[in-house]
């Protein structure tokens, strides 16, 4: 996997780096500043970009901003956004911007490293990873504001694990489910939203949306 890292903070980037280089993957190109990594990613096209949410020079939005208008100009890249805490709106903005190959982690979850590349891999494969803190966090709102009201606790709970990123199989281990019964309640969900199986749209997707609130 080619990999472009857009950290400010240099032992995060190089220790990124490092973890990456073990594991096997090619780190392209290492910026500090969202110019540097649009740069990069224009330049090399790589698999993956690694991006923190605040870089300079306001250290404020940056980084998302940077990631939003790469899935945007460049589909075939997938992001994994990093960020210190747990914020909401820019996870709502990056899932926004398009479907699949995306990830949204807190830095702490570098330390988990089998975790932490298993997300690179998963994210670069098509798929999303989005923080645990982050889904609890807008599970919460989401039952504040009365948008879950018609799923079932069941419902809900699977749901939650489809925003992680979770596959059914993975879905069903966690819940001690079968796979059917999964399958039942992901389908349940899918009605109860109005998501009807000859959508254009990737129903799985639509539904974490919703969830989200986007």
């Amino acid at each position: 996997m080619r990999i472009v890292i857009a950290e400010d903070n240099v032992l995060l980037r190089e220790g990124i780096s490092l973890l990456v280089t073990d594991a096997g993957h090619e780190v392209v190109a290492a910026a500090a500043d969202a110019s540097g990594l649009l740069s990069a990613v224009a330049a090399l096209a790589p698999d993956l970009a690694v991006v923190d949410v605040r870089m300079p020079p306001s250290f404020t939005d940056e980084g998302i901003r940077a990631a939003t208008l790469i899935r945007e100009q460049n589909p075939d890249v997938a992001v994994l956004v990093l960020s210190q805490y747990v914020e909401e709106r820019y996870a709502s903005d990056l899932i926004a911007s398009g479907a699949g190959s995306f990830g949204y982690l807190l830095k702490d979850r570098v330390a988990d490293v089998e975790d932490f590349l298993g997300a690179l891999e998963e994210v670069a494969g098509g798929g999303t990873v989005l923080d645990p803190e982050v889904v609890s966090q807008i599970l919460v709102r989401s039952r504040s504001q009365g948008g879950l009201a018609d799923l079932t606790e069941r419902e809900r709970e699977v749901l939650e694990h489809m925003a992680s990123g979770k596959s059914n199989s993975a879905i069903a281990q966690a819940m001690y489910l079968s796979a059917g019964a999964v399958e039942k309640h992901i389908s349940s969900v899918f009605t109860k939203f109005g998501l009807s199986a000859d959508t254009s749209e990737n129903r799985r997707v639509l539904a974490v949306l919703r969830f989200l609130g986007v």
